[in-house]
C-alpha cells in the first residue's frame, strides 16, 4: 500500500475513478448478457398484452351485446 500513497491525490483520485468506472461497466455488460440471452420478459409481456386485449373486446362484446340467457 506505500506505492500507492506516493501518488499525488489526484492521481489517487483518478486512480480509484478508472477502477469504479471498470467495475460499473463490467457489472453492466454482464448483466445485458446475461439478461438479452432470454425473451421470458418479453414473451411474459405479450400474453399480458394479449389478455387484456382479450378481456377488453369480451367487455365491449358484453357492454353492446347483452346476453340473452339471463
Amino acid at each position: 500500500m506505500s506505492v500507492f500513497n506516493s501518488f499525488s491525490p489526484k492521481t489517487k483520485k483518478q486512480m480509484v475513478g478508472g477502477r469504479l468506472n471498470q467495475f460499473v461497466l463490467g457489472v453492466y455488460f454482464y448483466t445485458m448478457r446475461a439478461v438479452g440471452g432470454t425473451d421470458v420478459l418479453e414473451v411474459a409481456m405479450d400474453k399480458f398484452e394479449a389478455q387484456k386485449t382479450k378481456e377488453k373486446k369480451r367487455g365491449l362484446r358484453e357492454l353492446y351485446l347483452p346476453r340473452l340467457d339471463q
